[in-house]
């Protein structure tokens, strides 16, 4: 696998970072996911503006203009030898210099950032495990309040995730205050009376690339929709609930907690909205 790493195209083993690189020592730093199909980057300009927008929000200069980044990120597709990615991409606060201290919460001044990435096979949920649905689990959403930057720093995600884990499930469905924010890897959406529902982006959740085509689908194909806030009842009562992300697609929770969500099975709409996407992917994502 050839991975890029500060202007390097080079194989995975010898890419090396200082264990001083404050993305090791700290989590300082920030990334971004770009679905690739048939060997062309997916949105690249939104996922751009995504990334800037995370960088601002950490106060950490963008290494390379839009075009810098267009060039590398399809070099680095052309040199995998699998057509759909998953292609990551990493910029940290780098390493503290000599005569700087290795450890100090204070911003390092004049130190290039590390950037680093790689691309891996995109696998995508089945039609077999589309049909059947997942289950899920709900948890207090304990995270910062900054969840709209795309940060390296998961932890918090990693810990509520796994508690899904734990019990054989897909996704952990996150409530804040008694409204829904996110799943701990997706984002959420609720169907109540043939009424497709999603949480608003704000600080406290990150919209995805899926997130945002399920809406203009929605828009485009007359299925009525609204963007507001969702109570935990509304959750808890929904006829529908999906997780979306570019490996699940759209995924039919059908049992949340242990109880079942709606008739338990994949609902219409979801099985409609996932009809629209996969036409969708070979219209638009593959040409």
């Amino acid at each position: 696998m050839s991975v890029y790493l500060n202007g390097q195209f080079l194989p995975l083993a010898d890419a090396k970072v200082s264990v001083l690189d404050r993305g090791f020592v700290y989590g300082d730093g920030v990334y971004e996911l770009v679905p690739v199909y048939s060997k062309k980057p997916f949105r690249l300009d939104e996922h751009l503006r995504r990334l800037q927008g995370s960088l601002d929000g950490i106060r950490l200069a963008n290494p390379h203009t839009t075009d810098g980044w267009r060039e590398l990120i399809l070099r680095l597709v052309e040199l995998q030898d699998f057509a759909d990615q998953s292609l990551y991409i990493q910029v940290t606060r780098g390493t503290p210099v000599e005569g700087q201290p290795p450890r100090d919460h204070a911003f390092p001044k004049g130190v290039p950032p590390t950037v680093f990435m790689f691309s891996q096979p995109l696998l995508t949920s089945t039609p077999a495990q589309k049909a059947a649905g997942v289950c899920a689990v709900s948890a207090v959403d304990n995270r910062w309040l900054r969840c709209n930057i795309k940060a390296i720093s998961l932890l918090a995600n990693i810990l509520l995730r796994q508690q899904a884990v734990d019990v054989d499930c897909a996704e952990t469905v996150m409530l804040r205050d008694g409204f829904l924010t996110e799943g701990a890897a997706s984002n959420l959406f609720v169907v109540k009376d043939g009424v497709l529902r999603a949480p608003p982006p704000s600080n406290l959740m990150l919209t995805g690339v899926t997130y945002d085509v399920v809406l203009e689908l929605a828009a485009a194909n007359g299925i009525p929709h609204e963007m507001r806030a969702i109570t935990e009842a509304e959750v808890r009562g929904a006829d529908e609930l999906w997780m979306t992300s570019s490996t699940k697609e759209i995924m039919a929770i059908v049992k949340l907690d242990g109880a079942p969500v709606g008739a338990g099975v994949p609902g219409p709409l979801a099985m409609r909205m996932d009809g629209l996407y996969q036409t969708f992917k070979l219209q638009v994502m593959r040409v």
